[in-house]
């Protein structure tokens, strides 16, 4: 699959990712890390131990990361559960929905990255 390919399987924007970074090998070396980010084990583990701090700074590291690459979908989502868990002392009624779509989108973005030429 081709770099253009993949951003348009994931809903990603292409062109702002090439204003951002502007060489198709950096950004493909960079997609290529996301696999191996420790992130989302982190927001794994924490979410299941209901350490909240832990849960914001996994995801918000997360949405940075999509928000770098311009993966829409994955920060988008990311977004959703960093704005539920900011400032908070308790993990959230929802939060076992909205680590779901995270993780979802994330396995489907990682997926997809596995495909990349």
């Amino acid at each position: 699959m081709t770099l253009i390919e993949f951003y348009e399987k994931t809903g990603s924007n292409y062109n702002d990712v090439l204003g951002r970074i502007p060489s198709e090998a950096l950004i493909k070396r960079f997609l290529k890390m996301l696999p191996r980010d420790t992130s989302m084990q982190l927001l794994t583990d924490s979410v299941a131990s209901n350490d909240v701090a832990t849960a914001f700074r996994a995801v918000h590291t997360i949405k940075g990361v999509a928000l770098n690459l311009s993966l829409s979908s994955l920060s988008g989502v990311c977004s959703e559960m960093t704005e539920a868990l900011r400032g908070k002392s308790e993990m959230p009624e929802n939060i076992s929905e909205l680590y779901e779509k995270v993780h979802e989108e994330h396995t489907r973005v990682v997926n997809a990255i596995d495909q990349v030429d």
